[in-house]
């Protein structure tokens, strides 16, 4: 495989944006791609380094490529090139399968405001690979030595961009946290949680309310925040929020894995197929 290959996926891993891998791995009869062909697709299904196939086979993998990247989860595609009707459009008469590998941009997780359950969040979240953005005029990196960024200064609140890939936990202790609530909300982060009091909390929400924000989206707010850990100390808590950020990004049900086993059957084999094609990816999520 040529070395640009290698670092067209260095430069796109570099920007921030998904991308994924298709892989031909196994060729049964006549087919123009070969075993170890590889492509990388961006997140339109644009195909920018790399080949695995012309004609209907990219249109499909460069399709399923899309799907994958907006899952977070890999899969091994069949291409039937024997039937134009049934399969993929190419009566070329061999048959191909495709492994396709999203790589997603790390997880960035947001945390405003400071205080003990802030300072353990940052350093749960950054040995769960996430990105860490500590915005509150009274952070120092004493108090968050693994936090990526470190913002001490944003009156407007434009210094800290939020996307669909940021979490966001609000703890500024009623310091300008609707704000903060309005701009995650409006900016449609993947999690949004406020730390307060009950009280506090209904206020604000209802401010959001008053102030036209749509119910659906104020419901999305977190809060209390985390999961029933029956948590009392504030690392405790913090832990049960990211056990919730975790669960809310994987798609868990954040029940104990004993009821998961029960309902899935214990003990089930796999085959080495469906392990491939429930793989999630490791790389760059």
């Amino acid at each position: 495989m040529p070395t640009d290959f290698y670092k067209k996926a260095a430069e796109l891993a570099s920007s921030g944006k998904p991308f994924a891998v298709a892989t031909v791995v196994r060729v049964e009869g006549s087919s123009s791609a070969k075993r170890g062909s590889k492509a990388l697709i961006d997140h339109e299904g644009k195909i920018v380094q790399g080949w695995v196939g012309g004609g209907c086979a990219e249109s499909a993998v460069r399709t399923s490529a899309v799907s994958c990247i907006e899952k977070n989860a890999s899969v091994l595609l069949t291409l039937d090139m024997t039937d134009e009707v049934l399969g993929v459009g190419m009566p070329c008469g061999g048959k191909m399968d495709v492994f396709i590998e999203p790589v997603l941009p790390k997880p960035e997780l947001l945390i405003v405001g400071h205080g003990r359950i802030a300072e353990t969040l940052a350093g749960l979240a950054s040995l769960l690979n996430f990105t860490v953005t500590v915005n509150d005029p009274g952070a120092s990196r004493d108090a968050f030595p693994s936090a990526d960024r470190l913002v001490t200064r944003d009156l407007d609140l434009r210094q800290t961009p939020i996307g669909p890939n940021t979490y966001v936990v609000i703890a500024t202790q009623h310091k300008g946290d609707h704000l903060w609530l309005q701009k995650a909300l409006a900016q449609d982060a993947a999690y949004i949680a406020l730390i307060a009091s009950t009280h506090r909390a209904r206020l604000v929400l209802d401010y959001l309310l008053a102030e036209g924000v749509p119910a659906e989206k104020v419901e999305r707010v977190q809060s209390p925040a985390g999961l029933d850990l029956g948590a009392q100390t504030p690392e405790e808590i913090a832990l049960s929020i990211l056990s919730q950020i975790v669960a809310h990004r994987r798609g868990g049900t954040a029940k104990p894995m004993t009821h998961k086993e029960s309902a899935e059957g214990k003990g089930t084999p796999e085959t080495a197929e469906q392990v491939i094609r429930e793989c999630d990816t490791g790389l760059g999520s």
